[in-house]
């Protein structure tokens, strides 16, 4: 069994370098392996009646699979180099703002039209923010929703199943240099490749930090972001949602001067749990379609930590303070803003007198046990500052679901045409550790598919 490219994963990086692959009709024989299922058998068992919590599923459906972690996100696609990775510092700031519209002039095309490009430039809020110590920054963002995102990629896999063999529920084990090319060992056997394209994601870091260790690849340590999940009124927010959509707002700590920032802004979303090698997060979805759409508003307020010397293991830091939540409140932790800042834990029926109802079913306790009083003092200085320009935002009933964790792959040693130390042999996406979103991550795809054509 012999390819001219390997793909393994099936996230948004491994689906648009298989998309660019087959669109150059070279008449390349392309594979890609996927640890999930197919999108159409991605399902996650929480039902919210039956099911009210994670089941740590052997594979969560939401993290793996055909579309990747990002399947069943809000199918947010921000064109910009001010955040979401480093793409630019290998292929060139206009390079990979190109990249990036191409994929979303795709998207739009395989099923994105009607939806709304929005962009944070030359806004009023934009002044308002540096008048109350807030930035905002600058970015076109595409957004899908998490409906219509699931349209674009069951119109992008029909497309590519006809030229493309997939293995679905086919990890892979191994991948060893050979003098022609690559060999791969996947649970349905052992194939070769000339080309071999690595994207397993952000839930792939432990595996792809292996595969790096024995095939002597450098590496170095990468941050991890920690913090919480805020709901709120949609009405508290809808000024700025209703012209930017999303709004990527940093504020520097009095105390601490550290950075926090705002991310995953869901508008009438909902709050949903995550699991990343078993450790149950807290993240949020939103659609597109109105008659999806929630009462409530939620983001995610983060602070990144990079540890070097004489302890590298950052993601190790951010899972022990997810267990940690997980210990405590078997799973995912929710608090009322006015019970932490009076230093109590949430009650149920604090939570049910609540004058906004939750989206999601989490258990009432203390974050303050489980988050450390650096990142939280941080989180508590930020909400307070974002009252300033969306007043309602320190009411004592705005929700914190915690934690929230982005893991962030040890970033791989990779040169201008993103391949390692390897030739023919690339790594892209969010496992790279040079990407941290979706459009990054696509756009990257595309780039490598490129390259490799060229080489062609």
């Amino acid at each position: 069994m012999n390819y001219d490219v390997i793909i393994v994963g099936a996230g948004p990086g491994g689906i648009f370098s298989a998309y660019e692959l087959v669109k150059a009709e070279k008449n390349l024989k392309i594979a890609v392996f996927e640890l999930g299922n197919s999108l159409e058998r991605r399902h996650c068992p929480i039902d919210g009646k039956k099911v009210k919590s994670c089941i740590k599923c052997p594979t969560c459906a939401i993290m793996s699979g055909f579309g990747g972690a990002g399947a069943f996100s809000d199918g947010k696609y921000n064109i910009t180099n001010q955040f979401g990775g480093t793409l630019y510092q290998y292929v060139g700031k206009q390079e990979a703002l190109d990249l990036m519209k191409y994929v979303d002039e795709i998207n739009v095309a395989y099923g994105g039209e009607g939806t709304k490009l929005y962009s944070t430039a030359n806004t009023k809020i934009k002044k308002q923010c540096l008048e109350n110590g807030l930035h905002l920054l600058d970015a076109q963002v595409r957004h899908l929703g998490t409906d219509i995102n699931y349209v674009v990629l069951e119109n992008l896999y029909n497309e590519l199943k006809k030229s493309v063999d997939f293995y679905f529920n086919d990890p892979v084990s191994a991948v060893e240099k050979t003098d022609k090319g690559y060999t791969i060992n996947a649970k349905s056997g052992t194939y070769t490749c000339t080309n071999c394209i690595i994207s397993v994601g952000r839930s792939g870091s432990k595996w792809m930090e292996k595969i790096c260790d024995e095939m002597n690849i450098p590496t170095k340590s990468n941050r991890v972001d920690i913090g919480v999940r805020v709901e709120l009124p949609a009405s508290v927010f809808s000024h700025l949602t209703d012209e930017l959509y999303e709004s990527k707002i940093m504020y520097r700590t009095e105390k601490f001067e550290d950075l926090v920032r705002t991310f995953c802004m869901n508008p009438n979303g909902v709050v949903v749990n995550e699991n990343t090698n078993g450790i149950v997060t807290v993240n949020g979805h939103s659609y597109e379609d109105k008659s999806k759409h929630t009462e409530n508003t939620n983001f995610a307020l983060l602070v990144s930590k990079h540890f070097s010397e004489p302890f590298k293991d950052s993601n190790g830091y951010g899972e022990s303070i997810a267990r940690l939540s997980n210990m405590l409140g078997g799973g995912v932790i929710v608090q009322r803003f006015g019970d932490l800042v009076r230093g109590r834990r949430s009650t149920q029926s604090r939570i049910d007198e609540n004058f906004m109802t939750p989206t999601l079913s989490a258990t009432p306790g203390d974050l303050s046990l489980v988050i450390p009083k650096r990142i939280l003092d941080g989180i508590i200085e930020m909400i307070y500052a974002l009252d300033k320009i969306a007043p309602g935002t320190a009411n004592d009933d705005t929700l914190l679901y915690g934690v929230e964790v982005k893991f962030y792959n040890m970033e791989v040693e990779i040169g201008e045409k993103l391949h390692t130390v390897f030739p023919g042999f690339y790594v892209i996406g969010d496992c790279s550790g040079v990407t941290h979103s979706l459009s990054h991550a696509s756009a990257s795809g595309v780039q490598v598919a490129r390259n490799i054509i060229e080489t062609l």
